[in-house]
């Protein structure tokens, strides 16, 4: 009797862990379905546009922020999802002096207990011309690895100040929906890319 029920246990248990691993892989697949889903430079700078005038109306001091970058990359809509495998994807673009000079896209992955999904808008200010100039010279800029980022997570009336942040680079996460309250960058991959007209 007791043989039985340790084997309906394990029956349950491998029934639970198969289920799982499908809703990683349908949650991946619809990842990467996403991923590849290319805007062109129009539909990325309307996006931008959106996501600077959300960043302006929400967050206090966001003009000060601005004015004091040398180069804000604006990241709107970026999306996450997760179940155990999770990923993350946006396209968005580097304006120096209120003009776009490049498009860009952010990649990640990860694997870890997570679940869930959503979307946020991102602004990466680079404080000095030195990491901005390397950020525009890289072939792929690593968060955590190619430069620092100090997180400044900004809810509804939340403060924008760069008074207290020594690093460089200043990232504002702003506008989230979502449960999945990962507002890390580490790992994350921005790279250069060159949209349709």
């Amino acid at each position: 009797m007791k043989a039985r029920i340790n084997m309906k246990r394990a029956e349950i248990s491998n029934v639970f862990l198969i289920a799982a691993l499908i809703a990683a892989i349908i949650s991946v697949a619809g990842f990467a379905q996403i991923a590849h889903a290319a805007e062109t430079a129009k539909e990325i700078d309307a996006g931008v546009e959106a996501a600077l005038d959300r960043f302006h109306k929400q967050v206090k001091g966001a003009d000060e922020a601005a004015r004091n970058a040398k180069g804000l990359l604006i990241m709107p809509n970026v999306k996450k999802a997760g179940l155990i495998i999770g990923g993350e994807y946006g396209q968005g673009a580097l304006r120096i002096d209120g003009k776009t000079v490049g498009y860009y896209r952010i990649v990640s992955g990860s694997v870890g207990f997570q679940i869930g999904a959503e979307a946020k808008d991102m602004i990466l200010a680079f404080m000095t011309d030195e990491v901005l100039n390397k950020f525009r010279a890289s072939k792929g800029w690593e968060a955590g690895i190619d430069g620092n980022v100090a997180i400044i997570n900004v809810g509804a009336g939340g403060a924008a100040t760069t008074r207290n942040v020594n690093e460089p680079i200043v990232g504002y996460v702003f506008d989230v929906k979502g449960l999945m309250g990962d507002l890390s960058l580490k790992g994350a991959k921005f790279s250069k890319i060159d949209p349709a007209q």
